[in-house]
């Protein structure tokens, strides 16, 4: 193993628009399109092949990664659940969702790290600022697991906390749509997808892009937010190089 590799490749990161990134992946994406089980190895499989092709070109990565697949802290109250127990289940399914993630990663020949706002240190490390952010200037993927480690907030939240937290230059939402639109385009054909937005404009057409605390937290630190087609391949490439593949809110 070569342990200069991580500080070899940050030198390719100046031809990147985007040095340093958090990633924000949809849990239920992992079903693929069957949903036929709660993680589809093919999807596994192109999210860590396109991660791999911005990290071999140096780009620092953290990833927040939701848990909607396994459960979701807003099943509970229909199940008879706790909303607080509900919401820390739902926390388990994003590490269940961060270790699956983390050992493909590793199969590609990836450094990572896994850390988690509740403790765990069977599993993965806790979460400590200062060390996540060591942990990227070397050069490994940091996954961020279990949220904040708090009910009442959701991984859009976590995305933007961590991202603030580790000094990341942009939050990338990876959806299975292409951006933001005017209107939901799998229900309506004629929406229009924004290339820009302002926070203020998201904010006054009342678009559904992150649960409010998550975009306030983006806006008050002037953190922009891509939201980008997950889904087709090359897309992270492009968005972190600059490309127009997604819409931009800053």
């Amino acid at each position: 193993m070569n342990i200069l590799r991580p500080f070899l490749s940050l030198d390719r990161s100046q031809h990147m628009k985007y040095k340093r990134i958090l990633l924000k992946l949809s849990g239920e994406a992992l079903q693929g399109s069957s949903k036929s089980t709660n993680i589809d190895p093919k999807v596994l499989e192109q999210y860590c092949e396109e991660i791999k092709a911005i990290r071999d070109l140096g780009v620092e990565i953290a990833i927040v990664i939701g848990g909607g697949n396994i459960f979701r802290g807003g099943q509970a109250e229909a199940l008879g659940i706790d909303r607080v127990q509900g919401d820390y289940m739902g926390m388990l399914a994003t590490v269940i969702n961060a270790m699956a993630l983390q050992s493909s990663l590793e199969r590609h020949g990836l450094y990572t790290r896994l850390m988690a706002g509740i403790k765990m240190e069977q599993v993965c490390e806790p979460f400590i600022r200062r060390r996540a952010i060591r942990h990227l200037e070397k050069g490994r993927i940091v996954i961020f697991g279990a949220g904040i480690g708090n009910p009442y907030f959701t991984t859009d939240s976590t995305a933007s906390l961590r991202a603030v937290e580790v000094q990341a230059d942009v939050v990338l939402k990876g959806t299975r749509v292409d951006g933001v639109y005017t209107q939901d385009p799998e229900k309506y054909p004629d929406a229009v997808r924004y290339a820009t937005l302002s926070f203020q404009e998201a904010y006054e057409k009342g678009l559904n892009i992150m649960d409010m605390t998550a975009f306030t937290l983006c806006k008050e630190n002037k953190l922009p937010i891509i939201v980008f087609d997950m889904n087709k391949k090359g897309n992270l490439l492009k968005v972190v190089q600059g490309e127009p593949a997604g819409t931009l809110i800053s």
